[in-house]
């Protein structure tokens, strides 16, 4: 079953308990790892610096 079919199927129904929540993370988990499932990062680290400015704190500097 291919990962957009299952995520949509996941999506579309509740799960019940927290023991079929963890065999369905642990099939995601399996699969993602078989298929050696990669990040696709759209941005660079410097450019998620600036583009989320607002969630980084910013701490005051102490001397001493």
């Amino acid at each position: 079953m291919s990962r957009s079919r299952r995520l949509h199927q996941s999506l579309a129904r509740r799960i019940s308990d927290i023991e079929s929540l963890r065999a369905e993370v642990a099939a995601w988990v399996a699969d993602r790892n078989t298929h050696q499932a990669k990040a696709d990062w759209q941005f660079t680290t410097a450019d998620a610096r600036i583009k989320l400015k607002s969630l980084y704190p910013v701490f005051p500097v102490q001397n001493g």
